[in-house]
């Protein structure tokens, strides 16, 4: 379980910031444009404990969320998995796969800028985005 002061910065590529119109997977069809999502690094999903719904310990998913600048607010479902399927891959709003990119289209996020996420509490977070991996106040 995240822990208060982990955090991890990830650098936004084209899936990030186009999930519902530029994925490799065919499990939903059409194109849904506006969608985004914030990648959880694998080493940072296995060391902080951070789980899918694949694990059957009753391990959180859901994360209460703000970001730095007050544009988002809400909670964040831990989806998707890594090698090992009880570790999840990234977050996106819980029931609204655009929320997130959103967010990303309010700060003008685009491919190479930064993401921080910083836990304040086992279930709390606060996401920043910066255009250099060195330009995050939290």
């Amino acid at each position: 379980m995240p822990k208060p002061g982990d955090s991890f910065i990830v650098q936004l590529k084209k899936a990030h910031l186009e999930w519902g119109s530029h994925r490799h997977t065919y499990t939903r069809p059409g194109l849904i444009y506006g969608e985004g999502y914030i990648q959880i690094p694998a080493k940072f999903a296995y060391s902080y404990g951070i789980f899918n719904s694949n694990n059957t310990c009753g391990a959180n998913i859901r994360y209460n969320c703000i970001s730095f600048d007050k544009y988002y607010s809400g909670t964040l479902l831990a989806q998707g998995n890594q090698d090992n399927p009880i570790y999840a891959k990234q977050f996106s709003e819980f029931d609204d796969l655009k929320a997130i990119g959103y967010w990303y289209y309010q700060v003008g996020a685009v491919i190479g800028d930064f993401v921080k996420v910083a836990f304040t509490t086992p279930t709390d977070v606060v996401i920043e985005h910066s255009t250099t991996k060195s330009g995050f106040h939290i």
